[in-house]
């Protein structure tokens, strides 16, 4: 082996030492890492990519269409879309859906005036400003929640304009949901007639519809777009996401491309294929009895996770059927191991699928050693 070979071979081996160690202790994060994909590794030798609409044929054949548009379908009827108007397509997270939610809006109503919470994820703010949309940051709640009385003072000060409301299905440091019903009821009593709703759904999107009460955040509920994570809920080694529009909506903006033989309706031309064939094969493996199974478990580990931090005098809490505890941030080492998400001296713990119970006493056993007596 020749020097240079040897070391990349050495850097390699370090970072994945590095990598492995770091996985273990990561609780602040929405990321599972429970998965295994082994099966799936010979793809990678193939330069799999699904650019243009995953619904139409392209000329490019080396691509995991049909996989893709299963898991768009998949996602589609979790969130009880109109099976006869509906679209979507693999992204690359959750930011790229939630731009793609705003484009359609954008086209549909190009005087439109977009709110969202002061809670919501950074993406939004970026994507506005990316497509050149006027916005206005609502307060929220102490939870986390939109202020809907501020939010009904916004709109009403706007109420010649179409609204655009980008929902939070799960804030990033508390989980909070925001009630679209409430939100078109809202919009509908100022009789303002075009309104779009997009839920952000990065991660709960892969665990709400398999809680009890079922939140309001889906088709029936009154989003016209939906937007979530593969890497979050389900585990993927790359970042990925499902965004799911009404597809009369997504017609108003696909252009015929005869380059690829297909028509360019997604964010970027080149996309990624193998990230669809991650999706689809955990979706098949874990079947809807194994999200449900997951969801309840990581309810479960959140509940004991409150528990254990209160009973020890740290002041936790999370909204109601969250895998979210917020609690006043720990010492800095404690955070710096754990990999917590600090913001305005709280931390989170986020009880994703993979986290225990076992995981959950050594984190609380070292708040305990490092907080003065």
């Amino acid at each position: 082996m020749s020097n240079a070979n040897l070391e990349v071979s050495q850097q390699l081996q370090q970072l994945l030492l590095q990598v492995a160690d770091r996985t273990k202790y990561f609780l602040g994060y929405p990321v599972s890492k429970d998965f295994d994909y082994s099966e799936l590794l010979p793809f990678l030798q193939f330069p799999m990519n699904n650019l243009g609409d995953p619904f139409v044929k392209s000329t490019y054949q080396v691509d995991s269409r049909e996989m893709e548009r299963e898991v768009v379908h998949f996602f589609a009827e979790l969130f009880r879309a109109n099976p006869e108007n509906v679209w979507g397509y693999v992204t690359n997270g959750g930011s790229e859906g939630n731009l793609y939610g705003l484009y359609v809006a954008r086209e549909l109503y190009p005087n439109a005036m977009v709110y969202f919470s002061e809670d919501t994820h950074y993406s939004i703010q970026k994507n506005v400003t990316l497509l050149n949309m006027e916005y206005v940051i609502v307060r929220s709640q102490e939870n986390g929640e939109i202020d809907y009385n501020d939010l009904k003072e916004a709109i009403r000060y706007n109420r010649h304009r179409p609204v655009v409301v980008v929902a939070n299905i799960g804030t990033t440091m508390t989980e909070a949901k925001d009630d679209i019903p409430r939100i078109k009821q809202l919009v509908a009593d100022m009789a303002i007639e075009k309104c779009y709703v997009h839920a952000d759904a990065a991660l709960a999107g892969g665990f709400a519809p398999f809680v009890k009460p079922r939140p309001a955040f889906d088709f029936v509920d009154g989003c016209d777009s939906i937007s979530v994570s593969g890497h979050k809920f389900i585990g993927s080694p790359m970042p990925s996401g499902v965004v799911v529009v009404k597809k009369e909506n997504r017609d108003r903006i696909a252009r015929k491309i005869a380059y690829i033989g297909s028509s360019d309706a997604t964010i970027t031309g080149s996309r990624n294929g193998h990230s669809p064939l991650f999706l689809w094969y955990a979706i098949k493996k874990l079947g809807v009895d194994g999200f449900a199974n997951r969801a309840q478990h990581s309810l479960e580990v959140a509940s004991y996770t409150e528990s254990r931090l209160n009973e020890i005098g740290v002041k936790a809490w999370r909204n109601t059927n969250a895998i979210t505890v917020v609690f006043p941030s720990p010492a800095v080492e404690v955070c710096a191991k754990w990999q917590l998400a600090t913001e305005k001296g709280f931390s989170h713990i986020i009880c994703m699928p993979n986290v225990t119970k076992e995981q959950i006493d050594e984190f609380v056993s070292d708040v305990m050693a490092t907080t003065p007596q």
